[in-house]
């Protein structure tokens, strides 16, 4: 569990990254899950955007992938939520 001063480091660094996937109208499939446990990996904090055609919000696909992947949801702003697990050996905060 974050405390609100990690939340808020994190959202600062999540300003500067890039969208670097989307959920679409199948929704969290097998393959968005493994793309998201990679991209966590390798980076720790991730963003990503669900589109207008999805049947979830950008809520519902948050908690989903932080239930799927073992992550935790740092911001939901619109249709882009963010994602962060640490690396147990260098975490970022």
């Amino acid at each position: 569990m974050l405390t609100s001063k990690e939340r808020a480091t994190l959202r600062a660094m999540a300003n500067t990254i890039e969208t670097i996937g989307q959920i679409g109208k199948d929704g969290i499939t097998e393959n968005v899950i493994k793309q998201v446990e990679e991209a966590l990996a390798a980076r720790q904090l991730v963003k990503y955007r669900v589109l207008e055609n999805s049947m979830l919000t950008a809520r519902e696909a948050a908690f989903a992938l932080c239930e799927a992947t073992d992550s935790e949801s740092v911001q939901i702003i619109g249709t882009r939520f963010v994602l962060y697990r640490p690396d147990p050996d260098e975490p970022l905060i």
